[in-house]
């Protein structure tokens, strides 16, 4: 009691000491002391426009664990409840829904890839080689390499589709999971974007940056693009005629379709898909959470693609050229503004790569 007591009147005496109530938190956190460098780790670059070194494995080929990340940088909630930032996202230019279906249709052997060799800024083309060149002096090598690796393992053959979710949370992290895998193409059907949802950047650790994001109203309109681009539709449903996802071929482009975490797959969705499929379980539960069923679908669909083929990663030398180009674009916010100045600087017949001054 008496030591309670001592606490207390001491706490008081030290309030009344104090001339002003104490400061918000967060500006009591700047006064925290600088952090600690330790001499067998190169502190990182803070330039605007340079990337940092990645953390983590050295032999990683995704782009999730991006500490460059500008705080101005939209958030899943943000693009997934606004249909312009998915287009502000995406930098090349996009294939017409009808040439692509014309490239695909009836060749086999040929698959889906979204974009052209063609980047617009005003009234200037420039090609993916053009925008490489004129932002590779600002962008660090160990970046540059990073970049590389991401782009060597992508595929389109695989993509994701995620119907229905009520939780950015669980998106989010299907997000990371899939750049974590090489998968470029991610699809959101139905997002209620009425409802309020915390920021879950520190789930997707900014992978949504590096992924092709697409949205749809429903069901019907998502599987029909798919098909359209030579996709199988692959729902995760436990029923009758369900497969194991172990049996399955996975180096034929397969779309894998995940449902909303309380009910699962639409009535559409079953029944608008080419097969259905799940996950063995072995244990007392008979669900997994659909963020770790995602990972876990797209996980096995590399090895066994790997497996069949011997790799996963399939772009061309043309389409990595393209993708590498892309994420240089979607690097910094600020490499739009270089690559606009260079591009006005070739319309005025002036030395586009006199940029210094940026």
């Amino acid at each position: 009691m008496s030591t309670s007591r001592t606490l207390a009147l001491s706490s008081l005496a030290i309030q009344k000491t104090l001339k002003s109530p104490l400061p918000p938190f967060h500006h009591i956190a700047s006064f925290a002391p600088p952090p600690l460098h330790f001499p067998f780790r190169r502190q990182r670059s803070t330039s605007a426009l340079h990337g940092h070194s990645p953390s983590g494995a050295p032999f990683s080929t995704s782009l999730a664990f991006d500490s460059s990340i500008d705080s101005e940088e939209d958030t899943v909630e943000q693009i997934l409840s606004k249909p312009d930032r998915i287009e502000r996202l995406m930098k090349m230019q996009r294939r017409s829904e009808a040439v692509q279906e014309e490239a695909v249709t009836g060749d086999c052997s040929r698959r889906w890839f979204p974009y052209l060799d063609l980047f617009r800024s005003g009234d200037m083309e420039m090609s993916s080689k053009e925008v490489i060149d004129a932002l590779d002096p600002f962008i660090m090598d160990a970046r540059k390499e990073r970049f590389q690796r991401a782009v060597s393992n992508r595929t389109y053959s695989v993509c994701l589709v995620v119907e229905g979710l009520t939780d950015f949370g669980n998106v989010s992290a299907a997000f990371r999971s899939a750049d974590a895998l090489g998968i470029q193409s991610v699809h959101v059907i139905s997002c209620d974007s009425s409802k309020r949802y915390r920021d879950n950047r520190h789930v997707s650790m900014g992978s949504e940056k590096w992924l092709d994001i697409e949205l749809w109203d429903s069901p019907t309109k998502c599987f029909t693009a798919l098909r359209k681009r030579g996709y199988r539709i692959a729902a995760t449903h436990l029923g009758p005629k369900s497969v194991s996802v172990y049996e399955l071929d996975w180096s034929q482009p397969t779309a894998i379709v995940v449902g909303n975490e309380g009910m699962g797959i639409s009535d559409a969705a079953i029944r608008l898909s080419d097969l259905h499929c799940s996950i063995p379980m072995k244990g007392m539960i008979d669900s997994f959470n659909v963020s770790v069923a995602s990972g876990i679908l797209m996980h096995h669909a590399v090895c066994d693609r790997t497996s069949r083929l011997g790799y996963h990663g399939d772009l061309t030398p043309d389409e990595s050229q393209i993708l590498l180009a892309e994420f240089y674009l979607r690097h910094k916010k600020s490499t739009i503004s270089i690559i606009h100045e260079y591009a006005e600087r070739k319309g005025n017949n002036m030395d586009p790569f006199n940029l210094g001054h940026l």
